[in-house]
């Protein structure tokens, strides 16, 4: 039998030292995440919402920020001649030896990754040298502070409205409640009418994680109840009345609810987490089949969510056998966009050139991206994850995308050996395209289909423009369908904001040749939009129209458009709910839609 061999004793000083300069880079970067994430309670306990949207948009580039900081560090410190591979297998165990007492170990060996991703050529990024694999388990981490990962309440022992008392004002808001007894009674009365027949088991009890979820104007208590071997998710959402006082709005129990309110097509929440993985582990109670990625994505750790995700992706390509191809629907003009049939995902590449009518750069169409990456996505815009330098089997690619990839984006293109490198690119959940969802409902003349793809699509532009988001091109085939059946925006290049259009009435002809020319006889200006013509490019089929005028005709006047605007102008931060209307505490004598019926803005202030 042979042995393995023993393994050498770590004696590089320089390994130790840049180990724990990355170690210390990290420690900063998480430190001060968790600052921002400290401070949301206090921008929400004001009031203070464009604080809070830009103390969210600063948070998204910490990350690099520390990982260029710590790679700058580095090569100003080391000679290139130093860095042995002997010193870079060193280097990693020293780090996992640092890593024996933290508390975000997975976090800190993404940190590391970052860091040396950043000086390595692609042909190190293997487990020897960097975390292919995690190395160092998250179960069991144990808090230091005061507060716990999650409390535990008994209402069998103290009474239900006692405990959900308990539980609101354990968060300590600074902010008085408007009518707390009220607010408390309404959420007991929807729990005795969903549960009220249920026996409750000795073991009846109420989890609520320490930590509240902020993003845009909200606050959210996340929690289940536990009663026998059956657990019960729940979200209640507290938001500031018109006075400034707050208020419990509803409380969510449905999962389907809930999984949009944690959806990919929203901003990143921003939480006070000592133990992120422990708040993974029980969001993933809640919400069992989103993956690991998603979640650390939704906490505001999309480095490590795209982490995640990838080695998801390598797992799923590694158990699969069927090729990339080039992506179903109309082809776009500046992104070329193919698929794995059995992965949900779609993978995007920017082409090298546009034709007409299109007028926009590489670095612009980035520039969009990182737009929205930075903006509230208000759940009606994808996340989209970023990769550098991904690595594809080239045998997994059919020909045709082959031969479609060197022909539109041959920059991008590097053949090495039997892989292929595409040099950049965007990875997105896969949605049906809004057009093949409204022919298919056409051709099966399933008019409430059609409906609720034509009022979900208005609802999605009404609330990017609540955002501040112009999305440019409206056609179809721009959005897409989630598995919810909420349609959702996803092409980015001819995104504006709405305060930067200038919103005009077509003016009136002044002489027939004016108005029988085949071109506009009136100056335009590269960001004036005509809403009239909307209807021209959207409105071709009946059915369609039928319904766009009955739920959104508003979207074709320029009066419209132009209060939008006035209002953000004016400082106004509009309330988009991630949860149906009729569920709110102040509708709920409302009678819910039959059909399904989407979250939508409401433009009035909160009661």
């Amino acid at each position: 039998m042979i042995q393995a061999a023993f393994p050498k004793l770590l004696r590089s000083q320089i390994a130790f030292d840049i180990a724990r300069t990355i170690r210390d880079g990290f420690d900063k970067h998480y430190r001060l995440f968790r600052l921002t994430s400290q401070q949301a309670k206090q921008h929400f306990e004001q009031g203070a919402w464009r604080t809070a949207q830009q103390a969210a948009r600063e948070r998204i580039d910490f990350y690099d920020r520390r990982v260029q900081e710590c790679v700058q560090m580095l090569e100003d410190e080391y000679d290139p001649a130093e860095l042995t591979d002997e010193v870079w297998r060193e280097l990693k165990l020293h780090f996992i030896g640092m890593l024996s007492d933290h508390k975000q170990p997975e976090l800190a060996e993404t940190f590391f990754n970052s860091v040396c991703c950043n000086i390595l050529h692609r042909r190190y990024f293997h487990n020897e040298f960097i975390f292919v694999r995690p190395v160092v388990s998250t179960e069991y981490i144990e808090t230091e502070e005061i507060a716990p990962t999650y409390r535990v309440y008994y209402p069998g022992t103290d009474g239900l409205h006692y405990t959900l008392k308990r539980i609101i004002t354990n968060f300590q808001l600074a902010t008085r409640f408007a009518n707390l007894t009220r607010d408390v009674a309404q959420i007991e009365g929807r729990l005795r009418t969903l549960f009220g027949g249920i026996k409750l088991e000795p073991n009846h009890q109420i989890h609520v994680l320490s930590s509240l979820f902020f993003r845009n104007k909200g606050a959210y208590i996340v929690g289940k109840g536990i009663n026998g071997n059956k657990e019960y998710p729940f979200v209640v959402p507290i938001l500031h009345n018109k006075h400034g006082e707050l208020i419990l709005d509803t409380v969510l129990f449905d999962h389907e609810q809930i999984t949009v309110l944690f959806s990919f097509t929203r901003a990143y929440f921003l939480v006070d987490m000592e133990v992120p993985s422990a708040y993974v582990q029980f969001l993933r109670t809640l919400l069992p089949r989103k993956p690991r990625s998603e979640i650390y994505t939704i906490l505001g750790l999309q480095k490590q969510g795209k982490t995640l995700f990838y080695r998801d992706y390598l797992q799923h390509l590694k158990h699969s056998s069927d090729l990339f191809d080039i992506a179903p629907g109309i082809r776009g003009l500046v992104m070329l966009v193919f698929a794995l049939p059995s992965f949900p995902y779609v993978f995007k590449v920017i082409k090298d050139f546009f034709p007409a009518p299109k007028e926009t750069t590489r670095a612009l169409i980035k520039e969009k991206y990182l737009l929205v990456k930075h903006h509230d996505r208000v759940g009606r815009m994808a996340d989209t994850l970023e990769y550098s330098n991904v690595a594809f089997p080239r045998h997994r690619f059919s020909e045709e995308l082959i031969a479609e990839l060197k022909h539109f984006v041959p920059s991008l293109l590097e053949e090495d050996g039997d892989q292929l490198v595409i040099k950049h690119l965007y990875i997105e959940r896969r949605m049906v395209p809004l057009n093949m969802w409204l022919t298919n409902a056409d051709n099966d003349n399933d008019e409430l289909q059609i409906e609720h793809g034509v009022l979900e699509y208005g609802n999605a532009i009404k609330e990017l423009v609540a955002a501040n988001i112009f999305p440019g091109d409206m056609l179809y085939k721009n959005f897409g369908v989630t598995r919810h059946q909420r349609v959702v925006f996803y092409d980015y290049d001819e995104i504006e904001y709405i305060t930067d259009c200038n919103f005009r009435v077509i003016p009136q002809a002044r002489t027939e040749e004016e108005e029988m020319a085949s071109e506009p006889w009136y100056p335009i200006g590269k960001y004036d939009v005509f809403p009239e013509q909307f209807g021209r490019f959207l409105l071709g089929n009946a059915k369609i129209r039928k319904y766009f005028m009955k739920h959104h005709s508003d979207l074709l006047t320029q009066a419209w458009w132009q209060a939008r605007k006035q209002r953000i102008l004016e400082g106004h931060v509009e309330d988009v709910f991630p949860y149906p209307q009729h569920i709110r505490f102040c509708n709920q004598h409302t009678t819910p839609p039959a059909a399904i019926q989407p979250p939508f803005m409401e433009t009035l202030e909160n009661e």
